[in-house]
């Protein structure tokens, strides 16, 4: 068991932190706080090199919540990090998970204005596809069943 997760820490972290790999044309290196800035309490789409894609909310308090497919097949599983996994160190933006006895550090390049490209430090060829979407456009993709809602309000 600690095995896998420390597979997932690492896939994660690779998710997380694979942010960018060399960086795309016009594309602007971010700080930390600059990142923090664009990134924080909005919702992500992402696609890494190695396939793994997923959704989710990174938050001011450095917490993250959201959907992860490690290499695009299999399960999707929903993942929490707790408050305080991504933070600001010196003009990096890192991540602390368990698991893993390293902090990895990212470089990030706002690709467009609401994109980004990520990269653990010094693992150029690791990188994750970002881009900024609305939370409300995967409640259209659900429909609400109105049918059941009525029924359970006792009127119809």
């Amino acid at each position: 068991m600690a095995g896998r997760r420390q597979r997932l820490a690492v896939v994660l972290a690779g998710s997380l932190a694979a942010l960018a790999g060399a960086p795309p044309a016009a594309a602007e290196e971010m700080n930390a706080a600059e990142a923090r800035r664009f990134i924080a309490g909005k919702h992500f789409t992402y696609t890494c090199f190695e396939g793994t894609t997923g959704n989710g909310r990174i938050y001011a308090d450095g917490s993250v919540a959201g959907y992860i497919q490690v290499g695009g097949n299999g399960p999707r599983r929903f993942v929490v990090l707790p408050a305080g996994t991504l933070r600001v160190r010196g003009e990096q933006y890192c991540a602390s998970l368990r698991g893993i006895p390293f902090e990895p550090c990212f470089n990030l390049q706002k690709t467009s204005r609401i994109s980004f490209r990520g990269s653990i430090s010094g693992l150029g060829f690791a990188y994750c596809d970002f881009s900024r979407r609305s939370a409300r456009a995967d409640l259209a993709r659900a429909p609400l069943r109105l049918d059941r809602i009525s029924s359970a309000s006792g009127t119809n």
